[in-house]
């Protein structure tokens, strides 16, 4: 019986290179399947928001919550499964391992199964079962640790124990992402503003997670010699902003964030600060005000993540506004707030965390009413303190 081709044969000299040849094959086909999606999906959209026409500022909410899983983390899986695919450590038989009990997991559950691929996430017990019900309807499976620093671990543990790959969306994040072009989130957004007043924007807003749309954006706009500056808004509890301030690359707070999809523990190796011109660290209370407001003002429902980035908007136009600047601001609607009914729109729940939106909510509507700018202290200071 003659050896299956499936099987090493140590007396066929060139069974090596028909297997590679087979796996080049699928990976040619693999890459044009994850290609064939981003094309189908059309850009998202970027909607304006209403300021005052005599403030001569324009807001722009760019909406990845129209991916097909829902988040702005669908771009981020499509770049970290190419760049897993390019580098030869994706194939056709390999179990795709993360850890991610988020909206990264739920992306790449996707590309997995659009590829015929397992997938396994590492996530903490105390999961929604609204996010494990998210990764297990695009095929992943869940296994569970007690606490989030033993997601890692673990992640590489199973990964080896399958002779699978880890994506590491923490480390990998920053490089999987073209940041010179081929339809990144940075082209995206100068493309779409070509035809409108103020095409390059005085600031672009985001949050950090992995931190890899923050480097994509910052390297893009030095690569293009452009004048827009990058804020990133920061929650509370995280290690991005302390760390970017005080230069100290492995900052750790050893707390977690509130507000899913950024803010975290420790810098992670894909946040890269150099490429930041300003951070802004946003209370908890005000990204669940400016999320709850977003939804009543305009009808459009997004996550904490948003809300973050909508106080940190608020502080630029009001800068912009004291400075007489006149310009652009664009931001990021980063997931749906259907994610969240149980948490940031639960009345109950905001209380339990012991959050109070309503005097920030009252800041933003002074400030769109009067275009006087007067948000409450941070957490733990007392007016006139420092």
């Amino acid at each position: 019986m003659a050896p299956s081709p499936d099987k090493p044969n140590p007396d066929d000299p060139y069974w090596v290179e028909r297997s590679c040849r087979s796996t080049r094959n699928w990976a040619d086909e693999a890459v044009r399947k994850v290609m064939a999606d981003a094309n189908r999906s059309a850009d998202s959209h970027l909607h304006v928001f209403p300021l005052p026409p005599e403030w001569g500022i324009d807001l722009y909410l760019k909406d990845e919550s129209v991916h097909p899983t829902g988040s702005l983390k669908h771009r981020l899986a499509r770049s970290l499964f190419l760049y897993g695919l390019a580098n030869g450590w994706i194939t056709e038989h390999t179990t795709i391992v993360e850890a991610s009990s988020g909206s990264t997991a739920v992306s790449e559950a996707y590309f997995a199964q659009l590829l015929g691929l397992d997938f396994v996430t590492v996530i903490p017990r105390k999961t929604s079962p609204e996010k494990i019900a998210l990764i297990e309807r695009h095929g992943g499976r869940c296994h569970f640790v007690n606490t989030p620093p033993a997601m890692y671990t673990e992640a590489e543990r199973l990964a080896a124990e399958t002779g699978g790959h880890y994506m590491d969306q923490f480390t990998y994040a920053e490089r999987a992402t073209d940041w010179r072009g081929n339809n990144n989130i940075a082209v995206s957004i100068f493309e779409q503003l070509a035809m409108e007043r103020h095409p390059h924007p005085e600031w672009i807003v985001v949050g950090a997670g992995t931190g890899g749309t923050s480097a994509t954006i910052g390297r893009y706009l030095r690569y293009r010699r452009l004048g827009s500056r990058l804020a990133v808004v920061d929650p509370e509890n995280s290690a991005f902003f302390p760390g970017w301030v005080t230069g100290v690359s492995d900052y750790n707070t050893g707390m977690p964030s509130r507000i899913e999809g950024i803010g975290r523990p420790r810098m992670e190796p894909s946040f890269v600060p150099s490429v930041i011109d300003l951070m802004i660290p946003v209370p908890d209370s005000a990204s669940i005000a400016a999320m709850q407001h977003l939804q009543e003002y305009t009808g459009l429902s997004a996550g904490g993540s948003t809300g973050t980035n909508l106080w940190g908007v608020w502080h630029l136009v009001a800068r912009m506004l004291r400075e007489g600047v006149r310009g652009s601001v664009v931001t990021l609607i980063c997931d749906s707030g259907e994610r969240y009914q149980h948490s940031y729109y639960n009345d109950t729940w905001v209380e339990q965390k012991g959050l109070d939106p309503r005097p920030y909510r009252e800041a933003i509507d002074r400030f769109l009413a009067k275009g006087v700018w007067e948000p409450p202290p941070p957490p733990g200071d007392t007016p006139g303190s420092g």
